[in-house]
């Protein structure tokens, strides 16, 4: 045991490194040079292309996510918001946005729009936003859903300042919903009141 002790202190010392370094010298100028670059080269391409391969699939799963947030996003704000203004537009996509960001609600825009509970009143499971319960289709020539999906992507990608900065709920003005007793009001926009 002591021999191997020994014998790696030895490879160890400061001048050990320095024969090292020469030998990796000579064996690096006694090689063929060409064949060395090819072989790096193979090597490069054989490290590459997997990590190449993997950032292009990364980059598609991000982009077809982003194309099925977009939709339920413009769908939820055409379906609850198409009557309003374009700041109550805003203000309802915003809302969707923060409940994605909030730790009450489920984590992707589809499943915050989607979103169902238990009601124990009507004793049944309703949804968030309750046109998802009915069977509503958007017509997509429709102006009203053209301005509808604009609003989504800029709400989205955040090109458009933060109006109901922090709320997580609204209602319409003309009904009177017990929970929102409990809540802080944001804002009144158009038809909608916003709530943290």
């Amino acid at each position: 045991m002591d021999k191997i002790w020994e014998k790696l202190r030895e490879l160890t010392w400061p001048s050990t490194w320095y024969g090292w370094r020469l030998g990796l010298q000579s064996w690096w100028y006694t090689r063929d040079k060409p064949r060395l670059a090819v072989a790096a080269g193979v090597f490069a391409l054989l490290v590459a292309i997997p990590l190449g391969i993997s950032a292009l699939n990364n980059q598609i799963q991000q982009d077809r996510q982003a194309t099925r947030d977009l939709r339920c996003l413009t769908l939820n704000v055409y379906h609850e918001a198409r009557g309003e203004s374009l700041a109550g537009q805003y203000a309802v996509a915003e809302v969707t946005l923060n409940r994605v960001a909030s730790e009450r609600f489920p984590d992707t825009l589809c499943e915050v729009v989607h979103e169902q509970r238990w009601d124990r009143i009507r004793k049944r499971h309703v949804g968030a936003f309750s046109w998802t319960e009915l069977e509503l289709t958007a017509d997509r020539s429709d102006p009203a859903y053209k301005t509808a999906r604009r609003v989504a992507g800029d709400v989205y990608y955040r090109r458009h300042d933060p109006r109901v900065e922090g709320a997580l709920f609204y209602h319409a003005s003309y009904i009177r919903p017990s929970w929102a007793r409990s809540k802080q009001k944001v804002a009144t926009i158009g038809r909608h009141i916003f709530y943290k």
